[in-house]
């Protein structure tokens, strides 16, 4: 009992995230949004592999990489636009 209570308050509690600022203008960030939401509800769940693959073969021109679609993603969790959920099949999350 006494190990698990001095566990507890040796951790330290997670830093608070700032909001995340996109770099792109506004008009080049709600498309990017919207095509990737619509991709989201058309598709279903889908890990970030699977999103990134379906953002190819649609060929947006604003995403330059995988790493600013997550950005991106991050961005769209914050504004509640969609959700992380995780079904415990395997190591991956998903965006619905």
């Amino acid at each position: 009992m006494f190990g698990s209570m001095l566990r507890y308050f040796s951790t330290k509690p997670k830093p608070k995230m700032k909001p995340i600022e996109l770099e792109t203008s506004l008009e080049q960030t709600q498309t990017i949004s919207r095509v990737t939401f619509d991709i989201l509800k058309e598709h279903g769940p889908l890990t970030v592999g699977d999103t990134w693959e379906r953002v190819k073969e649609v060929g947006l021109r604003g995403l330059t990489s995988k790493r600013h679609m997550k950005i991106v993603l991050r961005w769209m969790r914050g504004r509640q636009n969609i959700r992380l959920i995780c079904n415990h099949v395997g190591p991956h999350k998903q965006f619905l």
